[in-house]
């Protein structure tokens, strides 16, 4: 018994564990019981109980869904595209920081680039419209070059690229954080032996830095493995319009579709517990190959 005392002293952050764990209990453990609906052809009159229950024939439907097999494509496209851009502009501002020799200019550079984190997609859902309209911003400035109006918002061929630019200026202050802290872990007396036998900047980064964020940016893209299957719900669904469905339309914004809005619950409920099952085998075998190439382990 005495092992499950808790420490008078701790008491007080026990007791504030107590709020974050029910919310996230309410919000993220208890709807897990609505996974039923993938193996039920569900009925919102009837409930989880008295629903049909059909076993696979929902993900058998999901296979002959010609849509299904071009919203994978899309979500594993900008997915993919936006780890990689995002980890190399977080990477890449971070060590530049780095190299900024003023502590009141690195700081302030460090809030602007960090205070759109903050900011949700539905602002800047708003500001990436009009700045992308027709007689956005962006239209604006290409006239006086003599440019015809582009429609950015509703070219197909585009609106990936967009979503993965967008969000790396949205993300990447954040990111700069987590690599300028691994920064600081690197022993100062290597680059001062580098300076010693002559090495430039560049060379420095190349053999010093680099290596010695080794760790954290394996550690970093083993986690975004994990969300793989998820593109940005929110941002997509602020950005988007049928006119780009065929190349922006992730999973998440097909499933609000096809699952609220057409009243689908069961199809909807089975391509994601897909996404879920999927997420959870990537994140797993990527991090026994972290655990291989950097012998980091989160637990």
């Amino acid at each position: 018994m005495n092992a499950f005392k808790i420490p008078r002293k701790q008491l007080a952050l026990y007791l504030m564990l107590i709020p974050p764990v029910v919310v996230l209990f309410i919000y993220a453990y208890l709807p897990m019981l609505g996974v039923v609906m993938a193996f039920q052809r569900y009925q919102p009159t009837l409930g989880f109980f008295h629903s049909e229950w059909v076993g696979l024939d929902n993900f058998k439907r999901l296979y002959h869904i010609p849509d299904v097999k071009q919203v994978i494509a899309n979500t594993l496209f900008i997915a993919t595209m936006k780890i990689i851009v995002e980890t190399l502009a977080a990477i890449t501002v971070a060590i530049l920081l780095n190299e900024i020799m003023s502590k009141v200019f690195k700081r302030t550079v460090q809030t602007i680039i960090y205070f759109p984190y903050f900011l949700s997609w539905v602002i800047l859902g708003g500001i990436f419209r009009d700045m992308l309209s027709r007689e956005g911003l962006i239209n604006t400035m290409l006239a006086k070059f003599g440019v015809d109006p582009i429609i950015f918002l509703s070219k197909a061929s585009w609106f990936p690229y967009i979503l993965v630019s967008t969000e790396t200026w949205q993300i990447t202050g954040f990111g700069t954080i987590v690599f300028l802290a691994a920064i600081t872990t690197i022993d100062p007396t290597l680059y001062e032996a580098a300076v010693m036998d002559g090495a430039s900047r560049w060379k420095q980064t190349l053999h010093i830095t680099l290596p010695g964020m080794k760790s954290t940016i394996v550690l970093m893209v083993t986690l975004s493995l994990g969300y793989i299957l998820n593109a940005g719900f929110e941002q997509v669904l602020m950005l988007y319009s049928p006119a780009v469905y065929k190349s922006g339309d992730v999973i998440d914004t097909w499933v609000y579709r096809m699952g609220l809005q057409q009243a689908q619950y069961s199809l909807g409920a089975a391509i994601g517990l897909f996404r879920s099952v999927v997420s959870l085998v990537l994140i797993t075998v990527s991090y026994m190959i972290a655990r291989k190439i950097s012998d980091h382990r989160i637990f």
